[in-house]
């Protein structure tokens, strides 16, 4: 287990060529491990199609073969879309080792898992293929990184007790999410006992660069604090959270992460409260106000998720432009398969009759639509 609360996401390393995702600037990297270790952290996260599939074997040279393999911990996934049979199971794991040059893995997850991919790793008996790792000693602990609703984690952590740890999208834009759910997510694994590694915990940079008047409430209350680093404490000060993961880019962004997590000291009460109202704040700048009532949802002949879909939307809009992917539309996505898309929409009418804010219901599901699909 981590000695320390921060994680080092090996998802947005530094770049040679900003436009090529997979070119990796090796000797940058390689300072970076080196600094991370040298105070003490030691979990390192990363995935088969981080950075365009370098990502696994960036782990191999910057870390395996420079450092004591007891000195560090390395989390890897198993990715439901390279499965289409059984054998892949063992030829993608071995590659796994192959590629990193581990040996074994400190943790080993199911990736992505949701209402669209458990039916693959259930058809293809994934569950028990990462417990046969773990037995078999080329695993230390096994878990799932997660990406859905809090019923399906509570059904999940019930049918499966031999996994010990879930992965969590988890930051305090989302924590009341209509789409994305966290604060129910992390009640489910809190309830279930398995402690939570988070990610997404700055959203990818959005959290990042805030409105003026959020970041000068940061600096009134913590001068010497940066803004992503308000994000990031918010996750830590959950005492479920055994990790949050950090995607760092850059020497500059490690030394800000590791020089107030070294020493971590939870949020207090009061800044806590603050958080809440960060929300808010950032909140004021949606593009749909919708409060979440679902008032419009109760006669809507083709059973359309209207208010999480505009909390999707909301996010989306939100995220810093330069990001590139973001989860959002993954969300979105999967809510289709149990509702109607918004551009099944047959403009009816009925939702805006049902509407407090008065929106325009029907217009803004083309916008969504557009985006979304």
């Amino acid at each position: 287990m981590s000695k320390k609360k921060l994680g080092f996401g090996l998802m947005r390393l530094p770049l040679l060529n900003p436009n090529d995702d997979g070119s990796i600037d090796m000797e940058q990297m390689n300072r970076m491990v080196d600094a991370f270790l040298e105070q003490g952290f030691t979990y390192f996260d990363t995935a088969w199609m981080y950075c365009g599939g370098k990502s696994e074997e960036a782990v191999k040279e910057a870390l395996v073969l420079r450092h004591p393999r007891d000195s560090f911990t390395i989390t890897t996934k198993l990715p439901s879309y390279m499965l289409k049979k059984e054998a892949d199971r063992e030829w993608l794991f071995q590659e796994q080792l192959r590629r990193t040059g581990a040996g074994y893995f400190d943790y080993y997850w199911l990736h992505d898992v949701n209402s669209q991919s458990v039916k693959n790793f259930d058809r293809l008996r994934c569950w028990d293929f990462i417990r046969e790792k773990k037995e078999q000693g080329l695993v230390r602990h096994i878990g799932f990184s997660y990406h859905d609703g809090p019923e399906l984690l509570d059904e999940l952590l019930t049918a499966h007790p031999e996994i010990e740890y879930v992965q969590l999208q988890l930051n305090y834009l989302d924590w009341e999410s209509l789409g994305v759910q966290s604060r129910k997510c992390y009640e489910v694994a809190t309830r279930h006992h398995r402690p939570v590694i988070v990610m997404e915990p700055v959203k990818g940079g959005t959290l990042a660069k805030v409105p003026e008047k959020l970041e000068q409430m940061f600096k009134n209350r913590e001068p010497d604090m940066s803004v992503p680093s308000w994000a990031i404490r918010f996750a830590a000060s959950l005492e479920n959270v055994m990790v949050v993961l950090s995607g760092m880019s850059n020497m500059e962004q490690l030394l800000d992460n590791t020089g107030y997590m070294r020493d971590f000291r939870p949020l207090t009460e009061e800044e806590q409260g603050l958080m809440h109202i960060a929300a808010d704040i950032i909140n004021d700048n949606i593009t749909v106000p919708c409060t979440g009532c679902s008032y419009c949802t109760v006669n809507c002949p083709m059973n359309i998720a209207i208010p999480k879909y505009f909390s999707l939307y909301n996010l989306d809009m939100q995220e810093a432009k330069e990001k590139g992917w973001t989860p959002q539309g993954g969300y979105y996505e999967r809510l289709t398969l149990n509702h109607g898309k918004a551009s099944d929409c047959i403009r009816c009418g009925q939702c805006e009759a049902m509407c407090p804010q008065h929106l325009p219901i029907r217009r803004l599901l083309e916008d969504v639509a557009a985006h979304f699909e």
